[in-house]
């Protein structure tokens, strides 16, 4: 809890601002001062917050001095009495003006007070609000005008957030005053998720989901991050968190839903509750009991919940189980590999990672492995290699950055050249993951482009397996191909992936595997066939030929029975 301090400031004192403050209340004195901007005042220096008052409103032209700018630049959080009469003040407006600029400009919080007043008189300038603007209009000049269109705006703005409300009609003041606190006490005490370090090119990320999610403020939202694994899908979902968890009554952020889902359903049912109860402790005995508890918490709060690794909408039934159970003005959160597990939940928002650029996977790269934005000029040329391999994936960057740090270059070097056989278990282990999801069907037909029909048109492929059709469909749900144009693609790293489970299918006879590409077809056709002529490759259903150079006649495949697609060359 912050030192007890509260700091009353006159217009005339010449106090010069030293320390951040908590809290920055803008309000006008001929209301509020004396009652209820008094009483919650003396509530939070009991709480020990730090909170910044400017107690008299001496309009010397009403600019705001530079004490007062200081002081509003480094608050952490703003509180905005709006009255009857606070829209006559010059002063309040030009603070006004500037909280929801620090607010833009610093993601601060912002939390209006209405004081007897309703909200939409002050979001569209009606009765005193717009009474006063009128005043302030009389005998304006044009410079003046363009002010009190900076204060229309702001008086807007600053009504369409969510506050606090102090009328006759509903609570009074002793309670609204202790929800201000809670709100504070929460913003001010709760600990930010950990992101990690070194994590490039966030700030882009955040800045479009924020945008795409001001579109939805007066429904529940649901916004779905989905992405190839390793891409950083848990990463944005905490940041996001980190950046909006205070504009709610209440959170939660539930880890790895996929594994926990299997068994510890009741473990993530009460961490749910806690977050959504405020961190009140709520036993529950069964999953049953737990669902009927939930659903009636989620319908009468306004809730931040974020659902991270979901694969199936079944990992959410005693959870959340549908966006209906959820308040308006709720929003739900869930990471994905699979869009299309999105799409079931009924998204309203569908971001994909994308891959980082090229300026951010060197930066990346080199934060691992050199400490720094860039690579020592004696590692740069494999340190661009090794960059190119991860072909922008945030994990493959952060894997291989951190492996070598502080190796010789020669160990670099056997470690690039290990790479292009053979994949990082760290990477594969969790790309393999979407693999192990798929059904028998789905494999094969994964397995077949990442070994022969990568960069093949998917309606040749289709026609070549009559069973690639669905399974294409649900490989690109899950990120682990793309489509553009027609044609099959899939992320470098992913292939390789697909590559080395064809060679754990028999590690030391290729002919064994149910695939060949590259020299291992030639070695099997022409060094084994040709020359033995007897030896049965029954497994073997694709080939790929099109990379042999020395071939200069077709092989007699009569020891491949179950043989299905042949290539010769590239398409």
């Amino acid at each position: 809890m912050a030192s007890s301090s509260i700091h009353t400031i006159t217009a005339s004192s010449s106090t010069t601002i030293s320390r951040n403050y908590d809290v920055f209340v803008s309000f006008t004195g001929c209301d509020t001062r004396k009652i209820f901007t008094d009483h919650l005042y003396t509530t939070l220096t009991a709480y020990g917050i730090r909170t910044f008052r400017d107690d008299e409103e001496l309009e010397k032209g009403g600019d705001i001095a530079s004490y007062l700018s200081k002081a509003m630049e480094e608050s952490t959080i703003f509180l905005i009495v709006f009255s009857k009469n606070y829209a006559y003040s010059r002063w309040c407006l030009n603070e006004l003006v500037k909280i929801i600029e620090v607010k833009n400009q610093k993601e601060r919080m912002v939390l209006p007070i209405f004081y007897h007043v309703d909200p939409s008189d002050v979001r569209n300038q009606r009765g005193s609000f717009g009474e006063a603007l009128a005043y302030h209009k009389r005998d304006a000049n044009q410079e003046k005008k363009e002010i009190i269109q900076k204060w229309g705006t702001a008086l807007k703005k600053g009504a369409n957030l969510s506050g606090c409300h102090v009328d006759n009609q509903m609570k009074y003041e002793t309670e609204v005053v202790k929800d201000i606190i809670d709100i504070i006490m929460r913003r001010l005490n709760s600990q930010p998720l950990n992101v990690g370090k070194n994590v490039v090119g966030i700030d882009v990320h955040l800045k479009k989901l924020k945008l795409l999610m001001n579109t939805e403020l007066n429904k529940v939202c649901v916004v779905g991050i989905y992405g190839v694994g390793g891409a950083g899908k848990s990463t944005l979902a905490k940041a996001i968190y980190n950046e909006i968890s205070h504009q709610y009554e209440s959170t939660s952020f539930l880890r790895n839903i996929k594994e926990r889902s299997k068994s510890d359903i009741l473990q993530l049912q009460q961490e749910l509750l806690y977050g959504i109860l405020k961190g009140k402790t709520f036993r529950i005995s069964n999953i049953d009991e737990g669902t009927i508890m939930i659903k009636r918490c989620l319908s009468s709060n306004r809730v931040l919940v974020v659902f991270d690794e979901v694969d199936e909408l079944k990992q959410l039934e005693y959870l959340a189980k549908e966006k209906d159970w959820f308040e308006s003005k709720c929003t739900i959160i869930i990471t994905s590999r699979d869009k299309q597990v999105l799409a079931q939940y009924g998204a309203n928002i569908s971001y994909e990672v994308p891959k980082l650029n090229k300026e951010e996977v060197v930066q990346l790269f080199s934060l691992w492995a050199f400490k720094q934005n860039l690579p020592e000029e004696v590692y740069k040329n494999l340190s661009y290699s090794i960059v190119d391999y991860a072909n922008g994936l945030p994990l493959a960057l952060k894997v291989l950055g951190a492996s070598p740090f502080g190796k010789k270059l020669s160990e670099w070097e056997s470690a690039l050249f290990k790479l292009k056989t053979t994949p990082h278990m760290e990477i594969y282990n969790v790309l393999k993951i979407s693999f192990d999801g798929l059904d028998d069907m789905e494999q094969g037909i994964f397995l077949d482009i990442a070994c022969i029909f990568k960069g093949n048109d998917k309606y040749f492929v289709s026609r070549i397996c009559p069973y690639a059709k669905h399974g294409i469909t649900t490989l690109e749900d899950r990120c682990l191909i793309t489509i553009s144009k027609n044609m099959l693609d899939m992320h470098d790293l992913i292939q390789q992936m697909g590559w080395e489970i064809i060679r754990r299918e028999c590690p030391e006879d290729p002919g064994r595997r149910s695939r060949l590409r590259d020299s291992d077809a030639y070695d099997v056709l022409i060094r084994n066939m040709i020359n033995s002529g007897d030896k049965l490759h029954d497994k073997l259903k694709f080939i790929d030929l099109s990379y042999s150079t020395h071939l200069i006649k077709i092989p007699d495949f009569s020891n491949v029975p179950n043989l299905e697609s042949l290539t010769l060359e590239e398409r």
